[in-house]
């Protein structure tokens, strides 16, 4: 019978948030959120900002607030590499709720700016592009092998 715990650990650049024996984990990755059980195919996935819930050997539950990584899932480890992350009980409410305020406040005042930079790349793409069909058209007519330069 397949052992129906797994080895699991969550680590920032700055530390180890959780290391232990878990029973199941269910988190936010770019494709969905997925849960992974013992026995579970090895696999590799980025994750997404989001929540992680982590049912424990105790049976207890664990969540922990991601800002996104990586999860890599083994034959019986798995190892998630977090940009941020914070236990629940570690997150202080109020200043959670202030930061997020100052961030949608920060968000709305560079929205237009964004908005700038987001079109002068798009030109910058157009500008490009349009040079890459010139050069190309010019060989066509001159005959040129379109091998011959790395445009």
């Amino acid at each position: 019978m397949q052992d129906k715990f797994i080895q699991f650990e969550i680590v920032t650049p700055e530390r180890v948030v959780l290391k232990e024996e878990i029973i199941q984990i269910t988190v936010p990755t770019k494709d969905g959120e997925i849960t992974v059980l013992s026995g579970h195919i090895p696999l590799v996935s980025s994750l997404k900002p989001g929540v992680i819930h982590i049912k424990k050997k105790d049976n207890e539950d664990e969540i922990i607030s991601i800002s996104g990584g990586f999860l890599e899932v083994l034959k019986n480890k798995i190892v998630i590499l977090a940009d941020t992350a914070e236990r629940a009980e570690e997150i202080d409410i109020t200043r959670a709720e202030e930061a997020y305020r100052r961030a949608e406040e920060i968000k709305k005042n560079t929205r237009h700016i964004d908005q700038i930079n987001f079109i002068e790349i798009n030109a910058n793409i157009a500008k490009e592009l349009v040079r890459t069909h010139a050069i190309k058209r010019w060989r066509k007519l001159k005959g040129l092998n379109d091998s011959a330069t790395s445009v």
